[in-house]
């Protein structure tokens, strides 16, 4: 057997290989633009406003150290099950000595994820037209030989496959790049939303608003700070009663008229 024959059937065993690849590709292709449709539906309520609301809640609810409560909120701007988990760790994390190192770990691993995730419509755009022209020579072979034996429907027949995979291919190739460019997208701005929820989150929180002094009540403050107020000292005692920090409450009633407290 010489070495044309061997490439010569190798080439013709590759035939119906090709064909399957090529019908799956296509399959696939399609099922990702499908997938694509439904992320799109997904984030038809993204906008700006909402992500700052989101993390101004976010922020108010880490004042009151309700940190479940937070990442609850905090998720209600994610996208994708990756972006749920990376600004649950934003969340969680935030306050730790190592904080920031962990936090700037969980984004980069979120980004990989993402380029992952367009690495299978990537493959395609290149596979569907390789599968399409392999799919186009291939047959031209068989068919070359027909029109030398005056065979004109294995001719035909041979031509019509190899022209039927070339539109195959070129479809799948097409249909992969536009899925792969509007994920691109999405997933950017995946990123410089978790980014921007990021930055706010590790900012000072705003301080939470102190409890309201009851009407008509005259605030006294004692040695560490504490409010206590003349409704403290329950009526008829002589004695303002200790503070829990034990000091001694200073009551209007321990202020002798035109003189000094005692």
């Amino acid at each position: 057997m010489s070495i044309e024959q061997l490439i010569f059937d190798l080439a013709d065993a590759l035939l119906y290989p090709v064909l399957i690849l090529a019908i799956a590709a296509l399959v696939g292709a399609l099922v990702e633009g499908g997938m694509l449709l439904a992320e799109v539906l997904r984030r038809r309520e993204r906008s700006v406003r909402r992500l700052e609301d989101v993390t101004n809640a976010t922020r108010r609810t880490l004042a009151t150290g309700d940190v479940p409560g937070a990442v609850a909120v905090a998720r209600t701007a994610a996208c994708s099950r990756g972006m749920a988990e990376t600004l649950t760790s934003v969340v969680e994390l935030r306050g730790d000595p190592d904080g920031a190192d962990r936090v700037a770990k969980r984004m980069a691993d979120y980004d990989y994820a993402s380029m992952k995730r367009l690495e299978r419509t990537r493959i395609l755009v290149r596979l569907g037209p390789a599968l399409g022209l392999m799919g186009t020579l291939i047959p031209l072979s068989p068919a070359l030989g027909g029109l030398a034996k005056g065979d004109v429907d294995q001719l035909t027949h041979d031509l019509r496959v190899a022209f039927s995979v070339t539109v195959v291919g070129l479809l799948t190739g097409a249909i992969a790049f536009s899925v792969s460019l509007v994920r691109e997208r999405l997933y950017a701005q995946d990123y410089s939303d978790v980014e921007f929820l990021a930055a706010r989150v590790a900012e000072p929180l705003p301080d939470v608003p102190a409890a309201p002094v009851p009407p008509g009540g005259a605030v006294a403050v004692g040695a560490m700070g504490r409010h206590i107020t003349p409704a403290a000292v329950p009526p008829g005692e002589a004695e303002p009663p200790a503070a829990a920090d034990g000091t001694t409450a200073i009551t209007p009633s321990a202020i002798p008229p035109g003189g000094e407290p005692t």
